[in-house]
């Protein structure tokens, strides 16, 4: 493997100057998109009200009347904050995958970053496929429970709305992405493990009732105390160990290919040579 890795012998103060400056344009990256955020953070939050009012529109309520709060003076400022450092992360989050790639990947020989690349663009598309899915369909059916819970006043019983404060609504779908983000990561991490021998294919099947376990306990810890919202991620989880598995037999085949023809190849240089 000799003349294929790009790694030089560095000093260690030269390997620090190095990460100090990946970091710094981690955090420039970071900065520049958190101000621009800001700027528009209004828009972005009524961007992320939209699957709120899909839900209110399914529970046949009128859009008209339904309003989001907040209780405290400064309580939509730093729900703005948040809402910008939220998606200063998932813009800058492609320079800041870059840096750290272009910080290791001297190390790496040629055929490790060959293999990295496609995770690395792999891990950003998986991310926002589970953020699309809250988006588009977990967040609304989970509102609308919610307010399906609502009780109008009648005969012996008062009027329960619900009210739902800024702040709260906005750390229940940064949840709900961040959860379903980091499962769609499953492939990802199951795949490199793989890859290295760590895991195995027949050793995940074996694993397969644990993991339909803890996928359900992992449900519960992380998203709302409803059980619309517990299944909707245990089962997706579930669907991603079946593509893990799937994805870590195709890896072992291709290894046992590979291994196959490093072995025809050599036997052959060595009858070559016994002939000659």
């Amino acid at each position: 493997m000799n003349g294929e890795i790009d790694d030089k012998p560095q000093p260690l103060i030269e390997h620090l100057i190095e990460l100090r400056t990946r970091l710094i344009w981690s955090l420039a990256a970071f900065f520049g998109a958190f101000l621009v955020c800001f700027f528009f953070a209004k828009q972005l939050f009524n961007l992320l009200v939209v699957p709120y009012k899909w839900a209110v529109v399914w529970a046949g309520l009128d859009l008209a009347k339904s309003e989001l709060i907040y209780t405290a003076p400064q309580e939509f400022f730093f729900t703005q904050v948040k809402v910008a450092m939220f998606g200063a992360l998932v813009i800058a989050f492609p320079i800041i995958a870059s840096q750290l790639y272009k910080f290791v990947a001297p190390g790496l020989y040629k055929n490790e970053r060959a293999a990295f690349l496609p995770f690395l663009v792999a891990s950003p598309i998986l991310f926002l496929l589970g953020g699309a899915l809250v988006y588009f369909f977990f967040t609304p059916m989970v509102m609308w429970f919610f307010l399906a819970m609502q009780q109008a006043p009648g005969e012996g019983e008062v009027a329960i709305s619900l009210m739902p404060k800024v702040s709260e609504y906005l750390s229940l779908i940064m949840t709900l992405v961040m959860s379903f983000g980091l499962v769609f990561q499953l492939p990802v991490v199951t795949t490199l493990l793989a890859r290295v021998g760590i895991l195995t294919s027949d050793w995940l099947r074996e694993k397969r009732k644990y993991a339909i376990v803890i996928a359900f306990v992992v449900a519960a810890v992380l998203t709302p105390p409803d059980p619309l919202s517990q299944i909707g991620l245990a089962l997706p989880t579930i669907l991603l160990y079946e593509i893990s598995i799937y994805a870590a037999r195709l890896v072992e085949r291709k290894r046992a290919s590979e291994e196959a023809a490093v072995a025809a190849d050599s036997g052959s240089n060595v009858a070559s040579s016994d002939q000659t």
